[in-house]
């Protein structure tokens, strides 16, 4: 039996900073409503690069998928559900959830759908719980359907960060994509721990493969290639030498 979300405390938001994110960068709700919402090809096309920027932070033309990009010009799926089709993707799964843990996924996730920070350590604990028992699946289903979401951004807006004042700063909180990479330092130690040292690069290239350990070395094998090449030519040219005396006797 799954155990329920547990319950958490919500922390403060202050006001949103006025001008601090330039519309059609990674607020798009003020470029949505100026437009009316998701009409157009350039608003398409607008709104489907803020997306990618968003979940990916860039994509390059082999990241975008063709399939969703048309179900949503053809208003077969939501832009929500277009960005649900992002974070269930193999590059999502590679590039960002095989390179965290479950409570660092958390915080990734959270910043990239809701546009804002975990709130403590207990909606960290909550959702990671989440992910352990029900997947990643379940967990970017939870907060796409969540009332914050559907009341933040709704169907058709692209999620952005929500940026708030600080005090004894003139701008906001840093954008998200900037505080927290796609891996952290954890996750390089463990890669450079898995990868040979130097010196068993050295001996990866000078040592002989075990299949080849009662085979000639590559210096015999190139004299003996040698060797049966020359011989050959030799060969070649006694047999038509023989031949052409041959012939030449029969004519006498």
């Amino acid at each position: 039996m799954a155990l329920p979300l547990l319950a958490t405390q919500l922390l403060t938001m202050n006001a949103r900073v006025n001008s601090f994110l330039v519309p059609g960068g990674q607020d798009s709700r003020e470029l949505q409503s100026e437009a009316g919402g998701l009409s157009g090809n350039s608003n398409f096309e607008s709104q489907i690069a803020q997306a990618y920027q968003q979940i990916f932070f860039h994509a390059f033309k082999v990241d975008r998928d063709p399939a969703l990009e048309s179900q949503l010009r053809n208003g077969q799926i939501t832009m929500r559900d277009f960005v649900r089709g992002l974070l269930l993707s193999r590059k999502f799964r590679d590039d960002f959830y095989r390179c965290n843990n479950n409570y660092r996924m958390v915080e990734q996730v959270v910043n990239r759908v809701l546009g804002r920070p975990v709130h403590g350590n207990r909606e960290r604990l909550a959702y990671s719980i989440l992910i352990a028992q029900q997947g990643l699946g379940a967990f970017i289903n939870t907060l796409l359907d969540s009332e914050e979401y559907m009341d933040t951004f709704g169907y058709n807006a692209v999620p952005c960060q929500r940026s708030r004042t600080l005090p004894g700063q003139v701008l906001g909180t840093m954008p998200f994509n900037q505080q927290a990479p796609r891996y952290d330092s954890a996750w390089r130690d463990k890669a450079a721990m898995r990868a040979p040292a130097k010196q068993d690069w050295q001996n990866a290239i000078t040592k002989r493969p075990a299949w080849l350990a009662n085979a000639p070395a590559p210096w015999a094998r190139k004299l003996w290639q040698n060797t049966v090449a020359t011989g050959g030519f030799v060969i070649t040219g006694l047999v038509l030498w023989i031949a052409a005396a041959m012939l030449s006797t029969g004519v006498k």
